[in-house]
Protein backbone atom coordinates (compact mmCIF):
# COMPACT_ATOMS: atom_id res chain seq x y z
CA UNK A 1 0.00 0.00 0.00
CA UNK A 2 2.78 2.53 0.72
CA UNK A 3 4.06 1.88 -2.95
CA UNK A 4 0.61 2.43 -4.41
CA UNK A 5 -0.28 5.40 -2.51
CA UNK A 6 3.67 7.09 -2.71
CA UNK A 7 5.19 9.21 -5.61
CA UNK A 8 7.51 7.24 -7.53
CA UNK A 9 9.11 5.64 -4.56
CA UNK A 10 12.93 5.62 -3.74
CA UNK A 11 13.38 3.38 -1.14
CA UNK A 12 14.42 4.08 2.36
CA UNK A 13 15.91 0.83 3.50
CA UNK A 14 16.55 1.28 6.80
CA UNK A 15 12.95 2.69 7.31
CA UNK A 16 11.79 -0.10 5.64
CA UNK A 17 12.95 -2.18 7.89
CA UNK A 18 12.22 -0.83 10.69
CA UNK A 19 8.65 -0.72 9.64
CA UNK A 20 8.82 -4.25 8.59
CA UNK A 21 10.77 -5.43 11.96
CA UNK A 22 13.30 -7.09 9.44
CA UNK A 23 16.56 -7.38 8.44
CA UNK A 24 18.30 -5.41 5.66
CA UNK A 25 19.42 -8.57 3.50
CA UNK A 26 16.08 -10.34 4.37
CA UNK A 27 14.07 -7.22 2.98
CA UNK A 28 16.45 -7.41 -0.10
CA UNK A 29 15.10 -11.31 -0.54
CA UNK A 30 11.62 -9.59 0.15
CA UNK A 31 11.53 -7.04 -3.04
CA UNK A 32 13.53 -9.90 -5.09
CA UNK A 33 10.63 -11.86 -4.55
CA UNK A 34 7.97 -9.34 -5.16
CA UNK A 35 9.85 -8.81 -8.59
CA UNK A 36 9.76 -12.50 -9.53
CA UNK A 37 6.16 -12.46 -8.75
CA UNK A 38 6.23 -9.45 -11.23
CA UNK A 39 3.81 -6.96 -8.64
CA UNK A 40 7.11 -4.77 -8.55
CA UNK A 41 9.82 -3.23 -10.83
CA UNK A 42 12.93 -2.31 -9.55
CA UNK A 43 14.67 0.36 -11.47
CA UNK A 44 18.70 0.15 -10.64
CA UNK A 45 20.69 3.15 -12.66
CA UNK A 46 22.83 2.32 -15.35
CA UNK A 47 26.00 0.43 -14.91
CA UNK A 48 25.11 -0.52 -11.28
CA UNK A 49 26.43 -4.12 -11.23
CA UNK A 50 27.24 -5.29 -7.69
CA UNK A 51 25.09 -3.16 -6.97
CA UNK A 52 22.11 -3.83 -8.06
CA UNK A 53 21.83 -6.87 -5.85
CA UNK A 54 21.46 -4.17 -3.45
CA UNK A 55 19.07 -1.03 -2.78
CA UNK A 56 16.68 0.06 -5.71
CA UNK A 57 16.94 2.88 -7.06
CA UNK A 58 13.55 3.41 -7.46
CA UNK A 59 10.26 0.96 -7.06
CA UNK A 60 7.07 0.86 -9.07
CA UNK A 61 4.66 -1.21 -9.12
CA UNK A 62 4.28 -3.41 -11.69
CA UNK A 63 0.50 -2.96 -13.03
CA UNK A 64 -1.03 0.18 -12.47
CA UNK A 65 -4.43 -1.63 -11.59
CA UNK A 66 -2.49 -2.78 -8.10
CA UNK A 67 -2.07 0.87 -7.54
CA UNK A 68 -5.73 1.11 -7.15
CA UNK A 69 -6.31 -1.89 -5.66
CA UNK A 70 -4.05 -1.35 -3.25
CA UNK A 71 -4.50 2.52 -2.11
CA UNK A 72 -7.66 4.48 -2.80
CA UNK A 73 -5.12 7.45 -3.78
CA UNK A 74 -3.10 6.33 -6.16
CA UNK A 75 -0.41 9.51 -7.42
CA UNK A 76 -0.70 10.40 -11.14
CA UNK A 77 2.95 10.41 -11.56
CA UNK A 78 3.70 7.28 -10.17
CA UNK A 79 0.92 5.46 -12.18
CA UNK A 80 2.09 7.19 -15.60
CA UNK A 81 5.59 6.16 -14.72
CA UNK A 82 4.29 2.31 -13.53
CA UNK A 83 2.40 2.48 -16.96
CA UNK A 84 5.10 3.62 -19.09
CA UNK A 85 7.56 1.20 -17.30
CA UNK A 86 5.12 -1.62 -17.73
CA UNK A 87 4.67 -1.30 -21.49
CA UNK A 88 8.67 -0.44 -22.34
CA UNK A 89 9.94 -3.49 -20.34
CA UNK A 90 8.86 -6.19 -22.65
CA UNK A 91 10.78 -5.55 -25.44
CA UNK A 92 13.31 -2.87 -23.75
CA UNK A 93 15.65 -2.62 -20.67
CA UNK A 94 14.32 0.02 -18.68
CA UNK A 95 16.92 1.84 -15.91
CA UNK A 96 16.39 4.74 -13.39
CA UNK A 97 17.60 7.65 -15.00
CA UNK A 98 20.02 9.96 -13.67
CA UNK A 99 18.38 13.23 -15.26
CA UNK A 100 14.98 12.31 -16.34
CA UNK A 101 12.64 9.60 -15.21
CA UNK A 102 13.53 6.34 -16.99
CA UNK A 103 16.44 5.58 -19.05
CA UNK A 104 15.36 2.78 -22.15
CA UNK A 105 17.83 0.65 -23.79
CA UNK A 106 20.51 2.32 -22.21
CA UNK A 107 20.34 5.19 -24.60
CA UNK A 108 17.08 7.25 -24.55
CA UNK A 109 15.71 9.32 -21.57
CA UNK A 110 12.05 9.67 -20.99
CA UNK A 111 10.67 12.10 -19.18
CA UNK A 112 7.05 11.30 -17.72
CA UNK A 113 4.63 14.19 -16.33
CA UNK A 114 1.00 15.78 -17.54
CA UNK A 115 0.45 17.44 -20.47
CA UNK A 116 2.19 20.71 -19.13
CA UNK A 117 5.45 19.02 -18.21
CA UNK A 118 7.89 20.55 -20.30
CA UNK A 119 11.91 19.82 -21.28
CA UNK A 120 13.43 21.53 -18.11
CA UNK A 121 14.93 18.60 -16.89
CA UNK A 122 16.17 16.84 -19.82
CA UNK A 123 17.12 20.01 -22.09
CA UNK A 124 20.82 19.44 -22.85
CA UNK A 125 20.52 15.64 -23.20
CA UNK A 126 20.60 13.78 -26.60
CA UNK A 127 17.87 11.39 -26.87
CA UNK A 128 16.10 12.42 -24.54
CA UNK A 129 11.53 13.10 -24.93
CA UNK A 130 9.12 13.73 -22.74
CA UNK A 131 5.94 11.46 -22.64
CA UNK A 132 2.90 13.58 -21.64
CA UNK A 133 -0.45 12.17 -20.05
CA UNK A 134 -3.89 13.99 -21.14
CA UNK A 135 -2.34 14.84 -24.91
CA UNK A 136 -4.05 13.86 -28.01
CA UNK A 137 -1.20 14.25 -30.41
CA UNK A 138 2.81 14.90 -29.58
CA UNK A 139 5.06 16.98 -31.44
CA UNK A 140 8.45 17.09 -31.40
CA UNK A 141 10.07 15.55 -28.68
CA UNK A 142 6.75 15.00 -26.64
CA UNK A 143 4.59 11.98 -26.93
CA UNK A 144 0.94 11.46 -25.27
CA UNK A 145 1.57 8.87 -23.15
CA UNK A 146 -1.45 6.50 -24.29
CA UNK A 147 0.57 5.78 -27.54
CA UNK A 148 3.04 3.67 -25.70
CA UNK A 149 0.15 1.05 -24.78
CA UNK A 150 0.44 -0.23 -28.21
CA UNK A 151 4.06 -1.64 -27.74
CA UNK A 152 2.68 -4.07 -25.19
Amino acid sequence: MLLAQSAPFTPNIANMCAILSTTRNQLIHLLSLLERAELIRQLHAQGKSLKALGKPDKILLNNTNLMHALGSTADAGTARESFFSAMMSHSHTIHHAPQGDLLVDEKYTFEVGGKRKGFKQIADLPDSYVVADNIETGFGNKIPLWLFGFIY
